[in-house]
Formats: structure tokens, C-alpha cells, sequence
């Protein structure tokens, strides 16, 4: 019969491991360094907000929470540690083309032009539509984000692509923004955008209508940046039971996860709502 470790004396387990039985003794003594306890107690902090944030950030993200907590180590430093608990970020993916740009309507110029850069809110809005599955339906998300702080400011559902959808989306970021005027308002050049439904409410609140170029995605960035986060993060990690609980979840992403607690890169790392809330606080 072979013996399994567990059957070995500790003699044996000295030779087979090259260890001395002093030694050995000598190292159950020991107490932990003081790197070694700050390691730990770094270890349970990175743990700690990786599960708050859902299992998705990656170093850079923890990293930022761990500063805003009193707790101050370098990127690379974090970025060791999360390796050696086996935590990493949630990685990118492909996604599948909405736009129907084939279609007779007016288009508007690009007056955006890839300029995301804007120091007041209310000035460049962007909008898009994407698509979540539901087990064998679809279900539709239009958006509107101002690029100031990145902040979501209109969204809506619809088992449709159509003109209602976007309009939606539009009518509630002009209620959220108290109906500001001369805002760049930049989509792609779909039927939903050019319809007349939705070009009547851009003339109707003195709207700037700005739309991509024809099958460049770079021009609508943001938007496309919005939604990989919104199904990277969140919407592939679930299996939704019906229509309704889609828009349960993404409505709790947006407004209860990605507005108000998710850091952004172009904001310095902070969320949309804190960047606005900073913004409000040195004007005042």
C-alpha cells in the first residue's frame, strides 16, 4: 500500500522537503513581518472592493477606491497583489451593429467631429441604441449621455427599434437637464435619428443635431464605451427571466451603479454624479 503525505512522520516529511526539524520549529514561531501584515490587510482591502464592484475592476479601478479609503500603494503594487488572488478585470468583447443608416432621410453634419472635450454640462449630448437578448426576444436601450461628466441622462426601453425609442430617450434627458438650449446633440446617422418624429423634437427645444459619418464608430466613442461597460460588467454575467427583469437590472446599473459609484478614467476616477457634485462644490 503507498503511503499518501498524510500517513508520512514528520521525519519523513523533514527529508522528503530538505527541512530541518529546528528549522520548521523555529518557523511556526515566527511571527509575521510587518510587510507581511500590511500585504494582508491590503489583500482583504483589494478583496473587499473588487466584490463591491462586482467581480469587474481591474488594478487601476481598485487601485483608485483603495486611495479614496486612506490605503495609498502604487498601481504595479496592486496589480501584484490582485495576481496573486487570481483577480483581474472583466475583459472586452465584440458587439454586433445596430445603426440602419440604409434608408431615404436627411442626414445632419457631423458637427461633433470626435470633440468629446467640453468644460460645462449641457453643451454635447451623444445618444445611441443597443440591443440585450431575453432569452429568445430582444430588448432595446436608447441613451442619452452628457459628455461633461459622462453622466447617463436619458434612457429608454422598447421591444422596437424605432423613432419612439429614441425619442424617449431624448425627452428624458431634455426633463433631467431642465430643457437647456443650443446643446451639440451627436448620434449615428440611423433611420431612429433621422426620422421626423425626432428631428421635430430637436427644432422644437433649439437642439444642435450632429450625426456620425457613415459607418464610423469612432465618431459616437462614447456611447460605444458606455455600452460595452454596461455588457461586459453586467449584462453577460446574468440570465434574465423575462423582459422586465432586463430592465430592472440595467436600470439598476445605470442609475444605482454607473452613475453614481462607477470611476471613470476621463473624469480622473470619479463617478458622473461625484465629478458633478466636485464641479458644483468649487463654483460655490
Amino acid at each position: 500500500m503507498i503511503k499518501t503525505e498524510k500517513s508520512l512522520s514528520k521525519s519523513r516529511l523533514f527529508r522528503l522537503f530538505d527541512v530541518s526539524k529546528s528549522g520548521y520549529y523555529d518557523w511556526l514561531k515566527r511571527d509575521p513581518s510587518a510587510r507581511e501584515l500590511v500585504n494582508d490587510e491590503l489583500d482583504q482591502q483589494i478583496e473587499r472592493v473588487y466584490a463591491q464592484h462586482n467581480r469587474c475592476y481591474g488594478y487601476r479601478r481598485v487601485r483608485e477606491e483603495l486611495l479614496d479609503l486612506g490605503l495609498r500603494a502604487s498601481r504595479e503594487r496592486v496589480r501584484r497583489r490582485m495576481r496573486s488572488l487570481s483577480l483581474c478585470g472583466v475583459q472586452k468583447r465584440k458587439f454586433k451593429q445596430t445603426t440602419d443608416s440604409n434608408h431615404s432621410f436627411m442626414v445632419a453634419p457631423n458637427v461633433l467631429n470626435q470633440d468629446f472635450a467640453t468644460h460645462l454640462p449641457n453643451t454635447k449630448w451623444v445618444g445611441d441604441i443597443t440591443y440585450i437578448q431575453v432569452k429568445q426576444r430582444w430588448l432595446y436601450l436608447a441613451v442619452m449621455i452628457d459628455l461633461y461628466s459622462r453622466r447617463v441622462i436619458g434612457w429608454a426601453f422598447s421591444e422596437r427599434i424605432n423613432a419612439q425609442l429614441v425619442c424617449d430617450a431624448l425627452k428624458m434627458a431634455l426633463r433631467k437637464r431642465g430643457y437647456p438650449k443650443g446643446v451639440v446633440v451627436h448620434t449615428d446617422r440611423g433611420s431612429q435619428y433621422c426620422s421626423s418624429a425626432y428631428q421635430r423634437l430637436i427644432k422644437a427645444y433649439g437642439l444642435v443635431c450632429s450625426m456620425s459619418g457613415k459607418g464610423n464608430c469612432y465618431d459616437n466613442a462614447v456611447c460605444e464605451s458606455f455600452f460595452h461597460t454596461l455588457k461586459v460588467e453586467h449584462v453577460y454575467r446574468l440570465s434574465f427571466e423575462s423582459i422586465e427583469h432586463a430592465k430592472q437590472q440595467i436600470f439598476w446599473f445605470i442609475e444605482g451603479y454607473y452613475n453614481p459609484k462607477r470611476k471613470h478614467s476621463a473624469l480622473g476616477y470619479k463617478s458622473p454624479v461625484i465629478f458633478e457634485q466636485a464641479a458644483l462644490l468649487k463654483v460655490a
